[in-house]
């Protein structure tokens, strides 16, 4: 069922190109939310707000109010509509969220708050707690992206942007309840003018989980923008983000149900100010401060006082901060022309602790460390006829710790009729390594001569204006990871280091979109994503069907990946239904008495959400009712082997809003 799903996307997705390349009628008057435009205008490929056809990258966008019409209110699941993605959750809510992106590693993704980097240093990033509210949009970039933003950009960039309140000023407070024991309450306001503008937002979110016991999860967030400008040469954001969370799970590695009282917790805090001014009209200096702090808490006490073999007992904690600074000057040398040039410098520090017991007695480790980045980077985009855009890109990080690294990247975007487009790009970057993976702990020994992880890719791809509003797209890429970092139980000598740059690999694939407005309010859209990786060089993996094995695939990614989402909607009253389809992956099996590479089954999951207005009163707050079914037909299957995903899951709520 799942291939011959996959088959009529991937043959529909074809014919719309096809036809498209043979004859583009002209372009209707209604364009679908979150489609591909070519004079929309993109920020994160390029750190400048551009029109898509100068930038030579491939770039999603997806508008917060969209997404929310869809009744999804996390990243995790927004992300999941965006081609060549595989997202990945062990289960019940709040559980750990990895990000594959072409196939590349999981760390491989820089994530970025209004500008401030999220991810632990060296890539790491739990997609599970990160919300949509308060969020104007999310940008997607696919491919490397190093030259920009340094480090983790290897196969991509993932950046929230907070609303910055433009508009007559406005509240919603709405709320949810529904299977699992599930409850969200959310309240959020925001308005502006042109020189000051607010929006401020607060969530609760808690569930019982899905397990027998031991699976609540609470989550709390705080989100706020502050917009000001002095005419239009000068502007100022100042953004704030906190989110808090606490989640219990009984199960083990294997996911065995065993453990009544382990839990995590978790805590982040970003702060991000970006001054734009301008010194004349070919001359801007931008000025970005941030400050990102996160901890992350494990909790394994004893369950009872006759629990005292093997490791019985583990109370761990670490936090991670990040400072950063950037400037630079941006010029225009010629119409369409702009000449960025810039420095970064950015302060990491950890602090960890961990106190285990065990039948053999106790441990104790502590790290407390810390290392600077600095780098300076220079771009050019050069689109002088509005036909033929040139992307050039060149960055020297310094590290405290590996010396200096660089990475370059180059483009071209080539319009041959006003509706479509072709473009091209190949780059290098580069993944630091993590704190562990340096400096180590008492179990383990670190490498401080680890070299950066490096990819080169290159791309290339197209997008197209069909008439009636739609709009197809497709990319062909491909990557290859080396110095990949690795552990080994084993070190080659006594006293050698457990880390090592010695591994490879690569992916390939393609990418492929189409979007139209079937009928007035009535919307479509389609992805589909074909993926090939492999490892190159299996490191101290020595198992021949081993986690890296050479000439298998990565884990958890599936050659063939589909989605379709409808909606349809009429003032506030709206419709959405979503079918995802996801074919077959590696993964490892855990249960076994030795780790077993198996062969997880494909699976479609469908979900539907829906919008009704209860009160409508003009200039009274207007009050809807909403409805979401995640999973509507209850498919099983998982994400992890061992970790079930999620059955269905019914929310049912109410919205509220109006002005001030």
């Amino acid at each position: 069922m799942t291939r011959a799903i996959l088959r009529t996307v991937a043959r529909c997705a074809g014919a719309a190109a096809a036809a498209a390349l043979l004859a583009a009628p002209p372009l209707g008057a209604q364009q679908p939310r979150d489609t591909i435009v070519l004079d929309e205008i993109v920020v994160t490929a390029t750190r400048l707000p551009l029109p898509r056809a100068a930038v030579a990258s491939a770039v999603t966008v997806l508008t917060g109010d969209a997404l929310r019409a869809r009744g999804i209110t996390d990243l995790l699941a927004a992300l999941r509509t965006v081609p060549g993605a595989t997202l990945v959750q062990g289960g019940s809510f709040g559980t750990p969220a990895s990000f594959f992106l072409r196939g590349g590693e999981s760390d491989y993704v820089r994530v970025l708050v209004d500008g401030v980097p999220v991810n632990e240093p060296g890539g790491a990033y739990d997609f599970a707690h990160l919300t949509l509210d308060n969020v104007d949009r999310v940008e997607v970039v696919r491919g490397p992206a190093s030259v920009l933003y340094g480090s983790d950009a290897v196969t991509g960039v993932v950046q929230v942007f907070t609303r910055s309140g433009p508009g007559a000023a406005r509240w919603r407070i709405s709320g949810d309840a529904g299977a699992h024991g599930t409850t969200r309450v959310a309240a959020e306001a925001a308005g502006g003018g042109p020189g000051l503008g607010f929006s401020v937002s607060a969530s609760r979110f808690e569930s019982q989980g899905t397990l027998p016991f031991n699976s609540g999860y609470r989550r709390d967030e705080l989100s706020a923008l502050v917009r000001a400008a002095a005419g239009a040469a000068t502007e100022a954001r100042l953004s704030f983000r906190f989110d808090g969370h606490r989640a219990a799970f009984p199960t083990d590695g294997s996911g065995r149900v065993v453990d009544h009282n382990q839990f995590t917790t978790g805590r982040q805090a970003t702060v991000g100010l970006d001054v734009r001014h301008a010194l004349s009209p070919a001359l801007e200096l931008r000025a970005q401060l941030g400050a990102h702090t996160g901890f992350a808490g494990f909790d394994n006490r004893p369950d009872g006082p006759a629990d005292t073999l093997g490791y019985f007992a583990d109370l761990s904690g670490s936090r991670i901060a990040r400072r950063s600074a950037d400037l630079r000057a941006v010029a225009g040398l010629a119409p369409g022309t702009t000449l960025s040039v810039g420095g970064t410098f950015e302060r990491q520090t950890v602090a960890s602790h961990d106190s285990s017991s065990s039948q053999w007695g106790p441990a104790l480790s502590d790290l407390d460390r810390g290392r600077d980045n600095a780098a300076l980077y220079a771009q050019l985009v050069a689109d002088p006829g509005r036909r033929l855009a040139v992307n050039l890109g060149a960055r020297l990080d310094r590290n405290q710790r590996f010396g200096p690294f660089t990475t370059w990247r180059a483009g071209l975007s080539w319009r041959p009729a006003p509706r479509a487009r072709l473009r091209a790009a190949v780059g290098t970057a580069l993944k630091e390594p993590t704190f562990f993976e340096t400096f180590g702990s008492p179990w383990v020994t670190g490498n401080d001569a680890l070299r950066p992880e490096r990819s080169r890719s290159w791309e290339i791809g197209g997008e197209l204006e069909l008439g009636r509003g739609a709009v197809a797209s497709a990319t062909v890429f491909a990557q290859r990871f080396t110095d990949l970092i690795q552990y080994t139980f084993t070190p080659p000598a006594p006293g050698r280091p457990n880390y090592f740059n010695i591994a490879a690999a690569r992916s390939s694939g393609l990418e492929a979109e189409l979007s139209c407005g079937l009928a007035p309010g009535l919307t479509a859209q389609g992805h589909y994503t074909y993926l090939s990786t492999a490892v190159t060089d299996a490191g101290f993996e020595t198992a021949p069907d081993g986690a890296f094995a050479r000439g298998l695939p990565l884990l958890r990614r599936p050659a063939h990946a589909a989605g379709v989402a409808l909606g349809w909607s009429r003032g506030a009253t709206a419709v959405n239904a979503s079918l995802d389809a996801v074919g077959r992956r590696d993964d490892m099996d855990y249960s076994a008495p030795a780790p077993l590479r198996i062969r997880q089954p494909a699976y479609v999951r469908v979900d539907v959400a829906g919008a009704v207005p209860v009160l409508r009163r003009a200039g009274a707050a207007g009050v809807v009712a909403t409805a979401r079914v995640v999973n509507l037909f209850g498919a099983r299957y998982q994400e992890v082997r061992g970790f079930p995903a999620r059955g269905r899951t019914v929310l049912v709520g109410l919205r509220a809003e109006g002005g001030f």
